[in-house]
């Protein structure tokens, strides 16, 4: 339940925007994957926004309460602990099973000497430990992925839903098995976002889409941190 990284792919890393590699892989599944497949899944967007998830999470100015959860390697690690440092950049991302959260977190690995100018990243999936462990070994990854067991730090963000029972039946047969994968039977996900979280817990940036399939780019976050304020 792999998906190779295009690093892992070619000797090179790929320094393209993320928009770029996005778009190749919705061309790569337009391919590959079935068209009543490929149905299933943008119904399954179609209805989370219709819900309009992206419209209530939490927002900017509001504040983050304080979390404590394990990183890939066991530690135990506090929002309060991030926050020492500096600014934090949050991603919400609901697995390595997936090729867009894949692309993401390689994308935002990237500028991470541009991030780390102004504040720290970490990365935020209902996996388990073991899972992300593995993520980060297989990509490569330098910042912490944290495991938020049963979605308990995402459904403060507002981000969790439920997956349908027609989109579920598709994850069965692709071997995505998430009650394995999260540790819990639940089937519950967030939907991918991006947050800045000033030192004092005031989110000055929140960005969130209930299709996995688009998201900020790394460089307008660099740019974000660079151009705004240190609080």
């Amino acid at each position: 339940m792999k998906w190779r990284s295009l690093e892992e792919s070619t000797p090179e890393i790929d320094i393209r925007p993320m928009r770029e590699i996005f778009a190749e892989r919705k061309e790569l599944i337009a391919e590959y994957v079935p068209a009543e497949t490929q149905a299933i899944h943008a119904r399954a967007v179609v209805e989370l926004k219709q819900k309009q998830l992206a419209a209530n999470i939490l927002p900017v100015g509001a504040k983050v309460s304080e979390f404590q959860l394990s990183d890939h390697d066991g530690r135990s690690v506090s929002s309060s602990d991030l926050l020492a440092k500096g600014r934090l950049v949050l991603c919400f991302i609901r697995g390595r099973w997936c090729p867009f959260c894949v692309a993401q977190t390689e994308a935002m690995n990237l500028v991470l000497p541009g991030i780390h100018a102004d504040a720290t990243l970490a990365a935020i999936s209902p996996q388990t430990m073991q899972q992300s462990f593995f993520m980060r070994d297989q990509h490569k990854l330098s910042f912490p992925l944290l495991s938020d067991s049963e979605n308990k730090v995402a459904c403060q963000f507002g981000l969790t839903y439920r997956v349908p029972d027609e989109q579920k039946a598709v994850y069965q047969r692709a071997i995505v098995n998430l009650p394995f994968v999260n540790g819990d039977d639940s089937w519950e996900l967030p939907i991918p976002a991006t947050y800045i979280i000033d030192r004092d817990g005031t989110v000055l940036y929140a960005s969130a889409n209930e299709d996995y399939t688009e998201q900020p780019e790394p460089e307008d976050v660099v740019h974000f941190l660079s151009a705004s304020p240190r609080g």
